[in-house]
């Protein structure tokens, strides 16, 4: 062109990251598995994790019932023992995701409301131990009952038929918060003993995200084992602060949380004991109080939904069909079934923490879970050194709350990349239901409290905790307001199925419609000819 320079060059707009329908980045997928060397630490790590919840549960919740040491350490036991053998199901029969089934908090209010019954409270039983079998037996027929509805939600299909209308949209509030709604069992937990609590936040971090860039490894050595080495280092500081006095004039609160020689568990537990069914005596039956554990049921299933997503994401799954979710429930169901057999005082469900473990680590292996469901049964039976494992000081195990609990959260975010972040419909949705699922609970959870009992108070506990326990749990009301109100609002609008995320996941609403499918969630031993998945 005369007199015309050069045509500019023209800008590239910049390209957005694509979705992933599996996790990229991941050093051992649920298919493989690492070195067996390698597998068994993991496994153990696994274990280690795992212990928190398996401890704190039954020390808040024996001494309350009338039981003593001995009858704390019998509990962690079984609770240790049937997590073990419902881990090992979970992986082989239900989801075949590795997942951590064991004990859930979310059974815990209903569990004190058992416990504060009017008739345990005869003052003419003068042996709090009789009173502790007495409430466990009442605890165990509750469980039993309620497993019921898991077991017929999972095996009869029903739970199949709601989860087809999940969307990457609906998932995303419900799986945010089954991590980020555990917020008061992070930081505050550290602060019951900072300096061994914060030590332990610092050490992980560093270990796991920082050392391994200072040091240049080739492997990932140090970030992949970053619990062991920071808990045994933090470990050993704590039992020199405690074996050098420095807990010795200071509160009985602070003497607990802080000391490594306050559990009382390793004097407690025998050398060798087989937990078994009905240990503690014949269960009972209370109507009300199953009802109201069949309610704490359901939102541990629709908590456990969001916790089973999480685990398929980081063990760089594809998005299971709703029928292996299905199936996943009712084994679940079989657990707290067991759970009510054996005797744990709790409830079971998809462990968070181990979650959150798997993103750490980077290790999604059905393999490494599996062992560790056997370390958890040989160590729930050599009461001595299960017991050692078992003293770690509860805010060592908050620390590691901070960060597993974190990656489980935003596991949850990362589902908004296949959705339209674009649309008012979207904002609405996500955020709303966020903030209702904090704001709610926080109501709920603030009343009890401050007064001794919910929001709701009639003459019938079993009916106040029907509705107080689902209300007091972020991931429940946020998870139950996003599948609302995304299956509801302005769903005939053709263009919202794309803004909704469903187009990516078309091809699993059905098991043959990836071939993926098959290979992260057959059967083994060839039981997908007699149990068929749809």
């Amino acid at each position: 062109m005369a007199g015309g320079g050069a045509a500019p060059a023209k800008v590239e707009e910049p390209q957005g990251h694509p979705p992933k329908d599996q996790l990229p980045n991941i050093s051992y997928c649920i298919t493989s598995p690492p070195p067996w060397p390698e597998a068994i630490l993991l496994g153990f790590q696994h274990y280690l994790v795992m212990l928190g919840t398996t401890v704190l549960i039954p020390t808040a919740l024996v001494p309350q019932m009338g039981g003593g040491n001995e009858e704390k350490a019998k509990v962690i036991q079984t609770l240790l023992f049937v997590a073990g053998i419902n881990t090992l199901l979970q992986t082989l029969f239900g989801t075949r995701l590795p997942a951590v089934i064991g004990g859930s908090y979310t059974f815990v209010p209903t569990t004190i409301s058992i416990i504060l019954a009017g008739r345990f409270s005869d003052p003419s039983e003068s042996d709090p131990v009789e009173r502790f079998k007495r409430i466990m037996r009442a605890i165990q027929g509750s469980l039993i009952v309620a497993s019921t509805l898991q077991i017929v939600l999972g095996f009869s299909g029903l739970w199949r038929n709601i989860a087809r209308f999940l969307s990457p949209l609906s998932v995303t509030p419900l799986i945010a918060l089954v991590g980020f709604g555990l917020y008061e069992l992070g930081f505050p937990g550290v602060a019951k003993c900072v300096e061994i609590g914060l030590p332990e936040l610092i050490i992980l971090v560093f270990i796991s995200q920082y050392l391994p860039h200072v040091l240049h490894s080739g492997r990932p050595f140090f970030d992949r084992f970053a619990v062991i080495f920071s808990v045994v280092i933090v470990w050993i500081y704590a039992h020199l602060l405690t074996v050098g006095g420095a807990y010795n004039d200071k509160p009985p609160k602070t003497q607990i949380s802080c000391r490594t020689d306050r559990a009382g568990l390793i004097d407690a537990a025998p050398w060798i004991r087989v937990p078994y069914p009905f240990q503690w005596g014949a269960p009972s039956f209370d109507a009300g109080e199953a009802f109201a554990m069949m309610m704490a049921s359901f939102v541990a299933l629709v908590e456990s939904t969001g916790a089973f997503l999480a685990v398929s994401r980081y063990a760089s799954a594809t998005m299971f069909p709703s029928s292996i979710l299905s199936r996943g429930v009712g084994w679940q169901g079989v657990g707290i079934l067991f759970s009510g057999l054996f005797g744990t005082v709790n409830g079971s469900s998809v462990s968070v923490e181990n979650a959150g473990l798997i993103a750490l680590t980077r290790v999604g292996s059905r393999r490494v879970v599996q062992i560790s469901a056997g370390f958890m049964i040989f160590f729930s039976i050599l009461g001595k050194f299960g017991a050692v494992f078992a003293s770690i000081p509860a805010p060592i195990i908050a620390a590691l709350y901070c960060v597993f609990f974190a990656y489980v959260g935003v596991g949850g975010l990362s589902f908004l990349q296949f959705c339209n972040l674009n649309t008012f419909r979207t904002k609405f949705i996500l955020g709303f239901s966020v903030f209702m699922g904090l704001s709610v609970a926080q109501y709920f959870n603030e009343y009890t409290a401050i007064n001794g009992y919910g929001p709701v108070h009639t003459s019938e506990r079993w009916f106040n905790d029907m509705i107080n326990v689902p209300f007091s749990s972020e991931a429940f009301v946020a998870g139950i307001l996003a599948y609302f109100l995304d299956n509801t609002l302005h769903k005939k609008d053709g263009a919202i199925r794309k803004d909704r995320g469903l187009h990516w996941w078309d091809k699993f609403k059905n098991f043959k419609g990836d071939s993926r499918s098959e290979e992260f969630y057959s059967l083994p031993f060839n039981l997908n000819k007699y149990f068929p998945s749809v």
